[in-house]
């Protein structure tokens, strides 16, 4: 899946480069017609290219599957955490403090869950979340603003595969590196459609 992500933020300007070569050459009718890179990039920017941010993935996930409720508190055990994971099939929790539902404390993956209580023989019935999760001070966050490619660059750089949705320190959503994939994916499959659009002069 990472080097699928990979593909699509290193290569996805050669991908609009090779289009936009392809108008100029194949589209001899047009040349007459001097339009700079500069104009038509410019253009594009004005539809959105490369404008989606997390907020827009919220929206598009629908009004309570954006992960606002993937909660747990500290003192809750790993195995609760697990189990609530599991059901609703999920594979990271916010941990907050308990009583304090806007205080972030950090985040408990499936991967702590097998690297620190599985891989050690402990037990996830005896433990605390919070001696496993991943505190707050080393906690990776996006804001409702972030692009969706800035998104995916720390989620790949960072190997992460959730990232909590941060507004002025509330938690107000996650998003997978399968949300992201999924933006990202569909934003180029637009900006395909209106270069086709311009190739036959849609613009």
């Amino acid at each position: 899946m990472q080097r699928a992500v990979r593909a699509f933020s290193v290569h996805g300007n050669t991908v609009k480069n090779a289009v936009l070569h392809r108008i100029r050459v194949v589209n001899p009718a047009m040349r007459p017609v001097m339009f700079s890179r500069s104009v038509l990039t410019a253009s594009m920017e004005e539809h959105g290219f490369e404008s989606t941010t997390i907020s827009d993935v919220l929206k598009a996930k629908g009004e309570g599957a954006d992960g606002s409720w993937l909660w747990c508190t500290t003192d809750d055990t790993v195995y609760d955490a697990v189990k609530s994971m599991t059901q609703h099939n999920v594979g990271a929790l916010v941990v907050v403090k308990p009583g304090e539902q806007k205080s972030i404390a950090g985040i408990i993956t499936e991967r702590d869950y097998l690297r620190k209580i599985i891989v050690h023989g402990r037990s996830s019935k005896s433990t605390k979340v919070g001696d496993i999760m991943t505190e707050e001070n080393k906690l990776i966050t996006v804001t409702p603003e972030t692009k969706v490619l800035q998104a995916m660059q720390l989620m790949t750089d960072n190997r992460i595969r959730h990232i909590p949705v941060i507004n002025e320190k509330e938690m107000i959503g996650m998003v997978s590196i399968g949300d992201v994939v999924r933006a990202v994916v569909s934003e180029h499959r637009a900006e395909l459609d209106r270069l086709n659009a311009y190739i036959q002069g849609g613009y």
